[in-house]
């Protein structure tokens, strides 16, 4: 009998079975194969007691049955069971509900970050048991998501329309509509930068005819009395300091030109221009140092994503799909091979083998960047995952270029970032010269920065250095003559929107979610229609803004960033095994959830008391558009569906009886359909000779637009009869000049 090794996704199949051979039989969970039920107080599949949990699991749609039966089929055939599904919370949580489904006494879980033969059977050598804390916390995790979920959302059908809310969407929601409101609250201020360009005549030598003039541009600084240069050691700049932190592509950020201390009025850049021209400048203070810039660490699924999307443009979506494909394994020239570590981690730690491997590489191919003194270490974040690495290559010595006709471009592009950001990682430093010169003229002082690149270092593979400036060595008091001075206008500009890859940068850095959540809560705030993409920009839609103040009003905790990172803090808490989920699960839901609920509710009715609430119907409850009805004038209804891609249609609710809006996103408005604007022309309807399959009654012609053109269809003519659900399928279409209905079949000519 074989033995039987399960694990999450089919990609994985091939490699596996290529590393493992004969005697093993590999199969796929394809994810989770089960779910909470959906039944029980609003449906939520679990119960609330004092000091238990009681929660109840079925099978994941008819996929997960048919899983569940083909793993036990697999499992009846074997003398042993492994269970490799991923090695996170999300992973620990799959093989424990494969293990309830098989009945497995004694499991054996098999963990690896990397699909290589080594890897993969040094951990069949050596399985470990189930983790519990680490199920207990995805346990609590899928039911705080779902409390939050079915409980709060509903107070955004009775407001605004919106969908759902979430515990990690609402709050990475929240930071987008908060930068919009920024920016839309913004107020641009004009302001000068004022600058001078000296020219040096360099010295004439016997070897070089009529050397070009060396010119440099320096910065007004400010009063003698104020100003002083900065040690060039001590530069932050602006970006490095801001609440976002510093883009972890930092050649891909806008380059700002640089600029002077700003000048707030005309009149006085004139003034300082004018001081410029007319005083002789001299070298108050020429200063340059030797600094070291130490390499970033490899990636984490944050920044490769940052990274991904501003040099290859991708999503983080794609990013994590194409990650997926090189975890998984590629075909190369002998078999299959797993090409990066597990792509779902926030840990930048190397294990010493991989270390050893990059020093080899580089005492090989690149003597002079390999580092003397201790392997590198990179700083961890006291919440990362402990037992995972850094995303890496599996073998440093399979160079991108190497394997380049076996990958797609995305692969290739990922994998050679991938490679690169390793190797740089344990690179020797570069090493910078960092120049300052202060001049005077006058009353004023003006400030010019420079930077040399003495060794690149770590930036021959990822190079994240600012543009080099030479600047000439210079003495104290060397008078200096200026070629130009002059000034530009410039004005304030606002905080600029976040992309996808810088979104879930911030979600990183504010603890919103986990490397496993990222790529999939963006994807849901865009299906749910509260986020949308233009170029690369994320801007909240009007669904979007309102459904966040509304929760901002009435649950603003739920839009809270340190709040939710509590929560991940509670859940890594749990997952650590310092802190019992049931406790905390009941306790969040009695001491906050519940009472604020109430609270909400109550909030939501006083301040959106006309709204629609589920199963009503009167016109006058509906929320009002800023569309006004065409007829009428009026501001016209929402009403809430799901049957609809914008999540309601527009009513008018005056005199204008049965007169609809729907969105057309070819047009980019609402419209009538086409079919209404014909009926409310006054036509009598059109019957046709054809007898209704169910009532007999005669079908009426209905016409109708699609994709721009007209056509035709058949309906029962008795209006009341249609909204019976026996008469859901009486629909006739032409075909081919005939009348065909998907359940009826054609109309024969003795049918009339």
């Amino acid at each position: 009998m074989a033995k039987l090794l399960i694990v999450e996704s089919p990609g994985k199949l091939k490699t596996l079975r290529s590393i493992l051979g004969a005697g093993w039989n590999v199969q796929p969970s394809v994810g989770h194969i089960t779910e909470l039920a959906h039944d029980g107080e609003d449906a939520l599949g679990f119960e609330l007691g004092d000091n238990q949990v009681i929660c109840r699991y079925i099978a994941r749609g008819d996929r997960g049955r048919e899983v569940i039966q083909k793993l036990k089929a697999a499992a009846k055939n074997a003398d042993e069971v492994y269970l490799a599904t991923d090695p996170d919370r999300e992973g620990e949580a799959i093989a424990w509900h494969v293990a309830q489904q098989l009945k497995l006494s004694d499991p054996k879980r098999v963990i690896y970050t990397q699909i290589t033969e080594q890897a993969v059977k040094s951990a069949l050598a050596s399985p470990t048991r189930l983790d519990m804390d680490l199920i207990n916390a995805q346990r609590c995790r899928q039911c705080l998501d779902k409390l939050v979920g079915y409980r709060v959302s509903p107070l955004l059908w009775n407001s605004t329309g919106g969908k759902s809310a979430g515990r990690v969407q609402s709050a990475t929601l929240h930071l987008v509509c908060q930068r919009e409101r920024e920016i839309q609250a913004f107020t641009p201020q004009d302001y000068w930068s004022v600058w001078v360009n000296y020219q040096i005549e360099p010295t004439a030598s016997p070897e070089m005819d009529s050397p070009e003039p060396i010119i440099f541009r320096a910065f007004y600084k400010g009063q003698l009395a104020l100003a002083g240069a900065s040690s060039p050691a001590e530069e932050t700049t602006q970006d490095e300091a801001s609440e976002d932190g510093k883009n972890d592509d930092a050649k891909s950020d806008e380059v700002q030109a640089p600029e002077s201390t700003k000048v707030l009025t005309l009149a006085e850049a004139e003034r300082l221009v004018t001081i410029a021209r007319q005083e002789p400048h001299r070298v108050l203070k020429a200063e340059g140092k030797l600094t070291t810039k130490s390499p970033p660490p490899p990636f984490i699924t944050s920044s490769l994503q940052q990274s991904a999307g501003s040099q290859l443009g991708m999503n983080p979506e794609k990013t994590m799909a194409v990650a997926q494909s090189l975890y998984e394994g590629v075909e190369l020239a002998n078999g299959p091979k797993g090409l990066i570590t597990y792509m779902r981690t926030d840990s930048v730690e190397l294990s010493p083998e991989f270390i050893e491997q990059v020093r080899s590489y580089l005492s090989q191919k690149d003597p002079k960047n390999l580092p003397t003194g201790k392997t590198r270490q990179h700083k961890v974040k006291d919440s990362a995952q402990a037992a995972h690495e850094a995303i890496r290559p599996t073998d440093v010595f399979i160079t991108p270029k190497s394997i380049q006709q076996y990958l797609t471009p995305d692969q290739y592009g990922l994998y050679a970032m991938i490679w690169r950001r390793a190797v740089a990682s344990q690179a020797a430093p570069a090493k910078l010269m960092k120049t300052v010169i202060l001049t005077q003229s006058g009353p004023v002082c003006w400030e010019a920065r420079g930077m040399m690149v003495e060794f690149p270092g770590y930036t021959f593979y990822w190079n994240n250095l600012d543009k080099a400036s030479h600047l000439p060595t210079l003495q104290k008091d060397q008078p200096l003559p200026v070629a130009e001075a002059g000034h530009d206008q410039r004005q304030t500009q606002p905080p600029s929107r976040y992309t996808e890859p810088r979104l879930v940068q911030l979600m990183e850095k504010r603890g919103i979610g986990r490397p496993s959540t990222f790529a999939s809560t963006l994807k849901t705030l865009k299906e749910r229609q509260y986020l949308a993409l233009k170029g690369k920009a994320l801007y909240p839609t009007e669904l979007g803004l309102s459904t966040d103040q509304v929760l901002l009003d009435v649950l603003p905790d739920i839009v809270s960033s340190e709040f939710t990172a509590a929560m991940e803090s509670s859940l890594d808490a749990i997952a650590e095994g310092k802190q019992q989920w049931e406790q905390y699960l009941i306790g969040w839901n009695q001491s906050y959830l519940a009472p604020e609920l109430v609270k909400a509710r109550l909030a939501i009715k006083e301040k959106f008391p006309q709204r629609l609430y589920r199963g009503g119907n009167n016109n006058q409850d509906l929320a009002k558009s800023r569309t006004k009805c065409p007829q009428c004038a009026q501001p016209m209804g929402k009403v809430p569906t799901k049957k609809v891609k914008k999540g309601y249609f527009l009513k008018c609710v005056g005199t204008c009886e049965n007169l609809v809006l729907f969105w057309s996103d070819r047009s980019g408005q609402w419209e009538q359909p086409q079919a209404r604007q014909e009926a409310g022309t006054g036509k009598p309807v059109e019957m046709s000779p054809y007898p209704c399959p169910v009532c007999q009654k005669n079908l009426e012609i209905y016409p109708y637009v699609k994709d721009g053109q007209e056509k035709q269809l058949l309906r029962c003519s008795d209006t009341k009869a249609r909204q019976e659900k026996k008469h859901a399928d009486v629909v006739y279409f032409q075909s081919k000049g005939k009348w065909w209905s998907p359940k009826f079949g054609e109309i024969k000519a003795q049918d009339s």
